[in-house]
């Protein structure tokens, strides 16, 4: 029955949202992407790890690099996560995942990955679900229906243009876990495909933030540093799209890195990468988890994760037009940077 249910479901979520080619070929920068995030975000709420949504979510974003003619699948995996309940009792709850992989060849076997997190917060306690974060109704726009918007119009913007290097666009599961998606992809990766990824882009969170940040990881060399992250605070200069990098104000992340999203994983395996993501660097920690200034509508500063703020009416609300203004913003520095990278045209 649950199949049935989620061809059905799947096939009306396609029907709803224009198919990627067709908006590709007139539509301004950002617009494929906004309409995405809003429709991923409403059609698919409560995409917890291994739920109903999170698959059918899965299926629809199959559908749609299968219909941009990239080599489509959905990668599932098993896992688990610890619940705390009120009284301080722990138990594991078992999950099946499912992260989504696309992917178009080069000329060469040099790769680039565009990934972005498919899944919203999992409550991982009686305490969490008290306080509204994750669940069922937990439409996820910021977190990270957003970042998968943008990477479905970098996929349906490079669909026709040939690159020298391979692009493979990653929605991994698991992230709101523990980073297990991308661990998973890193594991199944040999050790040829390692040392030929040449840089992993993660686009999350791009839009209740304050300002838009490029950082590199702290193992990212330099070189390779100066050909994304400075190159994209370049393009962002030259188009007027305001953007900066992590200042450097706390010891624990050095000026111009990021932290803490599925990319650590490639960090720490030496892969060089690049995070794009908005949010305040310069507020509360200065480790880049308060994204705004605190006020009536963010209280704490964030929306991570709760339910009643990242949602599309609260944005819309108390962000007008900042889906809108952000989806165009990021395309519009990331479209040629990933051009550039991926050697298009050569």
């Amino acid at each position: 029955m649950f199949s049935a249910l989620r061809h059905t479901l799947t096939s009306l979520a396609l029907s709803i949202c224009c198919t990627l080619p067709a908006l590709a070929s007139h539509s301004p920068i950002g617009e494929i992407a906004s309409q995405q995030t809003r429709h991923i975000a409403t059609v698919f709420p409560g995409r917890m790890t291994g739920s109903p949504s999170e698959m059918l979510a899965a299926d629809y974003l199959k559908q749609q690099f299968s219909q941009l003619g990239y080599q489509s699948d959905i990668r599932r995996f098993n896992t688990r996560y610890l619940y705390t309940t009120k009284d301080g009792h722990q138990n594991w709850h078992n999950v099946s995942a499912s992260s989504v992989i696309a992917a178009r060849e080069g000329i060469d076997p040099q790769q680039i990955i565009i990934m972005a997190h498919l899944d919203t917060y999992s409550p991982l306690s009686d305490n969490d679900v008290n306080n509204n974060l994750g669940g069922l109704t937990l439409q996820g726009v910021d977190d990270n229906a957003s970042g998968l918007g943008v990477m479905l119009e970098l996929a349906a913007r490079m669909q026709e243009i040939p690159t020298r290097y391979g692009i493979r666009f990653i929605a991994t599961s698991g992230e709101e876990i523990g980073t297990l998606g991308a661990e998973d992809i890193l594991k199944r990766m040999t050790a040829r495909e390692k040392k030929n990824t040449l840089l992993v882009i993660n686009l999350d969170n791009l839009i209740v933030g304050d300002k838009l940040y490029f950082n590199s990881g702290k193992a990212t060399p330099t070189a390779v540093s100066k050909l994304t992250r400075d190159r994209a605070l370049k393009l962002a200069h030259k188009f007027g799209v305001q953007a900066t990098t992590n200042p450097g104000l706390n010891a624990a992340y050095p000026k111009g890195t990021g932290c803490c999203s599925d990319t650590n994983v490639f960090d720490e395996a030496g892969i060089p990468v690049l995070y794009v993501e908005a949010t305040n660097w310069s507020l509360g920690k200065k480790d880049g988890y308060q994204q705004r200034a605190k006020s009536k509508a963010f209280p704490d500063g964030t929306s991570w994760h709760n339910a009643l703020i990242d949602n599309q009416q609260y944005l819309d609300k108390w962000l007008p037009h900042r889906i809108e203004k952000r989806s165009h913003d990021v395309v519009r520095v990331m479209l040629p940077l990933v051009k550039e990278l991926a050697k298009a045209g050569k």
